[in-house]
């Protein structure tokens, strides 16, 4: 089975190999057919600490790493200015 991936922006990488990923989607209302955006924080493992706040990642689902931690960082997709 595929693992899931997700794309999101950094929001907090001060903890260490730990950075905190916002993910947004969006979706139509299906009664008044308006768009929604929904947020959700995702805390993923980030072993050699090289994503920044700002950054645009993509990060997997995996085993977890401890209580919070079910998502590792697959790759840095853009950097922040």
């Amino acid at each position: 089975m595929p693992k899931r991936v997700m794309i999101g922006k950094v929001k907090s990488n001060k903890a260490d190999k730990t950075i905190t990923v916002v993910v947004e989607r969006k979706k139509n209302h299906p009664l008044y057919k308006k768009v929604i955006s929904f947020r959700k924080n995702f805390a993923a493992h980030d072993e050699s600490n090289e994503a920044n706040i700002g950054d645009t990642v993509a990060i997997e689902e995996c085993a977890p790493k401890s209580k919070t931690k079910t998502w590792i960082l697959k790759e840095v997709v853009e950097r922040a200015l």
